[in-house]
């Protein structure tokens, strides 16, 4: 601050000083006054520099945090094969570290429990539980093998002073493996933080391998709790990158679901109490939670009855910590500076420091052997030529020195001098020192005495092979990495094979899981929709609805809005349309004519509803004043139609009443114009027929739990499913029933034995127990009937008669337990129904089985000859095909022991739901 600044300040200038200026004697003068803003900006930076390279960032060299260097330092310094208590290992710790042993027991801890440098002993706590680490009094620790082997090497490490200047620490540990990657790290600084995955121990090796080798590499996290990792947006670990974990989830039976690994970073506890956070928000169905982890993962998730285990499973993506996303952040020091470094470099710099500490260890092991090589030869000279007798005259140690020097220069040279005619000398690679004189005095005489030429032949002759051997490492020095990281996989990577299953996830949209507990009603004539309206006399039901589901309402003059659903919510009045809005699906088409009010020609246009702002008011026609839509429909499956066009009596064309196909429309966004309908007036729009869906078949599912239809891949995959498309359902007392396949429908899961899609060549093929003649029939015959939601019973009526077995299988096996006659013994017979009888109508009788008794009947569904079946089994694997509606029953009995439990499936539908396998619907099952 300048003098003439201190004079007494204007009362401007002493509101912009809150603070009273010092008061200075006249004429003193003021040298180097800082200011309190100057102090705080250096403060600051020292202080930030220091919690970024001192605490918080680990440097590339080691991978290491400052206060992880020095526990290790620490440990090898007291290291004598025993377990240490940790307590002691922190004491001796605080000689390097100036943050107290609270900061030290925690970093110990977690090092330990990475279980890679550390071998532990005692409660160290864990990492899936969230149960911490007795005190450090009660357990103990010690370097691992790997650690003694990768990690210290004093020859090489450099070195500084301690904080307080009386100990000497490494700077960094010459550690040669991607320690950093293996184990990863989490670290927040001052304005900068650092999130590292850890990475698989034998995929490090491996790439390091791959790198040395010049190949490609690629790396994923792998992490110690398991669980599901999803790593599309991975991207090497730099800032941006997202991964999606997810535990894993068992479905043990219809009540309850097994979760066995959590997602890494969560605890079971937390884990939980998540659920139960989501279950009394009522975002899913739930009866209890109960966690039975010990040595391994186990939480069951106990179900109510009619609730369905699959869509519960998305659910508990949706809402809980069964699934957390991670934004990994790759910073570390390089050159005392901060960087942002993918993976895959990282593990290149890390192994290229592999490489040169390497070099430098071959370097330093060449040295010594040279060394013993050099004073193994002066020493047999010494000893086998007697110069040691040759002092035993001289009178001072200059003498003796010269005299030895003397004696020994017969018998060697040094490398680059000139050498004699014949000159057998024994060549040394560097000058005869004053110590090696020396060394040669202390020789004592027992030694000499017991001296074997022979034995110091072969040690010198092993000194040369292993010079030998290290300089060819040291010019195959690649080579020689890549044997040390190969040999690393061998002696460490047997037990350390990836935990974490790499998958790709379908986003679990929460509205889609979310539990129906609202019905939406909407009031037409005032504009309001809501869950509230139960006691509108004006309102109407629309459909079931969630807590989170957002509402779409098109009114008349052909704007909308979406909202998200409340009790009651005014969307404006002549609403033509409310519906719950799904901004995922792309098959809800809305087929629509309007009447242009500036033009007065009528446009029509096929669009769907996506990219939407909520409560933003969209118009989808021109806008002009007095546009009104006059024919407004809502396709779930993008289905066409054709509607009937009747003009006004005054339009003036001839023709007033035509048909218009909306299948001829391409569907486009919710903006487009749309194509001409008339330009004479309608009077009225009326729809003709249905047509099929424009975009294909839907994929549809059957969720055998709580039996209802579903196309987001929960329960039995049913096949594509277009317009015209219907269901086969079989019940129990012999009939059957074709019902279009509305997700409304309930299904009676006590009486159903057979759910499929109904083909034009199905045939059923029945086995039945007729009761008034007490006689078993075998049947054969297509759907005739056309009647939709109509049972038609195909066995006898008569009281007593009973299905025994029914399937749609191509060519079905039956296995028979019978009595040909009276007298006659129990025996097996296979029978195929296709080659018993032919195909016939459904009201047939059939065949009779002339047996004497039929004990019991099993259906053979995974027998016989079926090429295609077979082919399609193989191809899927074993799990994928269930076993189809067998019954064994015996004769008298109840014809199926289970309603559902196992539900038929053909050929075609094996080798269409492979099809959709390879779609990425990560949940897509078959039963």
């Amino acid at each position: 601050m300048a003098a003439a600044e201190t004079t007494a300040a204007g009362p401007a200038e002493e509101e912009a000083a809150p603070e009273e200026e010092p008061k200075f004697a006249p004429g003193e003068t003021i040298h180097d006054v800082a200011t309190v803003n100057g102090m705080y900006q250096n403060w600051f930076l020292d202080y930030a520099s220091y919690v970024i390279l001192e605490r918080a960032v680990p440097a590339i060299e080691d991978g290491l945090k400052p206060v992880q260097r020095r526990i290790l330092h620490a440990m090898k310094e007291m290291d004598d094969g025993r377990f240490n208590k940790v307590a002691n290992v922190i004491g001796q710790t605080m000689q390097y570290h100036p943050h107290g042993d609270a900061s030290i027991g925690d970093a110990m801890v977690n090092l330990g429990q990475k279980d890679l440098l550390i071998e532990t002993q005692g409660n160290w706590g864990d990492i899936r539980t969230g149960d911490g680490a007795a005190a450090p009094r009660y357990i103990e620790a010690r370097l691992s093998k790997f650690a003694l082997d990768v990690v210290f090497n004093p020859d090489i490490t450099e070195w500084q002073m301690s904080y307080d200047g009386r100990k000497r620490e490494p700077t960094t540990l010459p550690v040669k493996f991607p320690l950093l990657l293996a184990q990863g790290v989490e670290g927040i600084a001052v304005g900068l933080s650092t999130k590292i995955m850890p990475h698989n121990f034998r995929e490090l090796c491996k790439a390091s391998i791959d790198v040395l080798r010049g190949r490609d590499i690629q790396l994923f996290p792998d992490f110690p709790t398991g669980g599901l990792c999803d790593v599309t947006n991975y991207n090497g670990g730099l800032r941006g990158a997202k991964i999606r974990l997810r535990a894993t989830i068992e479905k043990a039976d219809k009540t309850m679901l097994v979760i066995r690994d959590i997602p890494y970073g969560t605890t079971t506890t937390a884990l939980m109490e998540s659920i139960v956070k989501a279950s009394e928000a009522n975002k899913i169905k739930i009866k209890k939670v109960v966690d039975n982890t010990a040595a391994e993962v186990e939480i069951q998730v106990h179900l109510p009855t009619g609730v369905s285990p699959d869509l519960t499973m998305d659910a508990l993506y949706a809402f809980t910590d069964c699934e957390i996303s991670i934004s990994p952040n790759t910073c570390v020091i390089i050159e005392d500076k901060p960087r942002f470094v993918g993976v895959e470099d990282m593990l290149r710099l890390s192994t290229q420091k592999t490489v040169r500490l390497l070099e430098r260890e071959l370097e330093i092991r060449q040295e010594e052997l040279q060394e013993k090589w050099h004073s193994a030869s002066l020493e047999k000279i010494f000893i086998e030529n007697r110069i040691y007798r040759k002092i035993e005259e001289c009178e001072t140690w200059e003498d003796i020195l010269q005299t030895i020097d003397a004696g020994l220069r017969k018998f060697v040279r040094i490398e680059g001098e000139k050498e004699k005619a014949n000159d057998t000398r024994i060549v040394l690679r560097r000058a005869i020192t004053e110590d090696d004189l020396t060394r040669l005095t202390e020789i004592r005489i027992k030694r000499i005495s017991k001296y074997d030429g022979f034995k110091a032949e072969e040690y010198i002759h092993r000194l040369k092979t292993e010079l030998t051997e290290v300089a060819d490492q040291l010019a195959h020095l690649t080579r020689y990495a890549i044997n040390y990281f190969e040999g690393l996989l061998k002696k460490y990577g047997a037990g350390r094979e990836r935990k974490t299953q790499l998958r790709t996830f379908d986003v679990v949209t929460a509205q889609k899981v979310a539990v129906a507990n609202q019905k939406l009603y909407v009031n037409y004539q005032d504009g309001f929709v809501g869950y509230g309206l139960k006691k509108d006399e004006k309102a109407v039901e629309v459909t079931n609805c969630s807590d989170l589901d957002d509402i779409i309402a098109i009114r008349r003059d052909g704007t909308f809005t979406v909202s998200r659903i409340a009790e009651k919510t005014f969307v404006g009045k002549d609403i033509l349309h409310v519906g719950v809005y799904n901004k995922n699906d792309d098959r809800l088409v809305y087929n629509m004519v309007y009447l242009d009010g500036a033009s007065g020609i009528s446009f029509a246009k096929r669009f769907l509803v996506t990219g939407i702002t909520r409560d933003k008011v969209y118009d989808l026609t021109k806008g002009t004043k007095g546009t009104k839509t006059l024919y407004l429909t809502a396709n779930p499956n993008s289905e066409s139609e054709v509607v009937s066009v009747q003009l006004s009596d005054k339009a003036p064309a001839r023709v007033k009443q035509f048909d218009f196909d909306f299948a001829e429309l391409a569907i486009k966004g919710k903006g487009s114009m749309g194509n001409i309908v008339t330009k004479q007036p309608i009077k009225k729009i009326t729809q003709k027929s249905l047509g099929d869906s424009t975009l294909g078949g839907r994929e549809l599912f059957f969720d055998s739990v709580v039996g209802r239809l579903n196309h987001a891949g929960h329960g039995r995959y049913l096949g594509a499913f277009d317009t015209e498309d219907t269901l086969l359902r079989v019940y129990k007392d012999g009939s059957y029933e074709v019902v279009p396949p509305e997700l409304s429908l309930q299904f009676d899961m006590t009486n159903m034995v057979l759910l499929r899609k109904l083909e034009p060549d199905t045939v059923l093929s029945a086995v039945y127990y007729e009761g008034e003649s007490k006689t078993h029939y075998v049947k054969r015959f297509n759907i005739e009937t056309a009647t939709l939601k109509k049972r038609f019973t195909f066995i006898s009526e008569t009281p007593g008669s009973k299905l025994l077995a029914v399937t749609a299988f191509a060519e079905p096996q039956v296995e028979i337990k019978l009595q040909r006659d009276k007298k006659a013994d129990k025996e097996t017979e296979k029978l195929r129904l296709h080659e018993f009888i032919d195909v016939k109508g459904w009201k047939a009788m059939g065949n009779k089985l002339n047996y004497f008794k039929i004990h019991a009947l099993t259906l053979l569904t995974d027998e016989g000859p079926e090429p295609e079946r077979k082919a399609a089994k193989k191809k899927a694997g074993p799990a994928t095909i269930p076993r189809a509606a067998a019954a064994t029953a015996p004769a008298d009995a109840e014809p199926l022991s289970e309603p559902l439990g196992d539900v038929d499936i053909s050929a075609a539908d094996v080798a269409q739901a492979q099809a959709v396998l390879k779609t990425p619907k990560s949940q897509l099952k078959l039963f």
